[in-house]
């Protein structure tokens, strides 16, 4: 499940440049905005992904 999480997020962050682009190329700032947000949300569910991912090395390098 981890991967699946990792793919979205990632997906989320480009989708989020790609909105804060054309928002910034066409003059909207609601939607350069609106990409601006989506990309932090993606890269912060990214952080919280790493964590866990961090916990679980741990948590296996401790069974050892």
């Amino acid at each position: 499940m981890g991967l699946r999480n990792k793919l979205r997020n990632r997906l989320r962050m480009g989708r989020g440049r790609a909105k804060a682009k054309v928002g910034r190329a066409g003059g909207d700032p609601y939607l350069e905005t609106k990409g601006r947000g989506e990309r932090a949300s993606g890269a912060a569910r990214q952080v919280t992904e790493q964590a866990k991912d961090a916990g679980r090395n741990v948590r296996d390098a401790v069974k050892e």
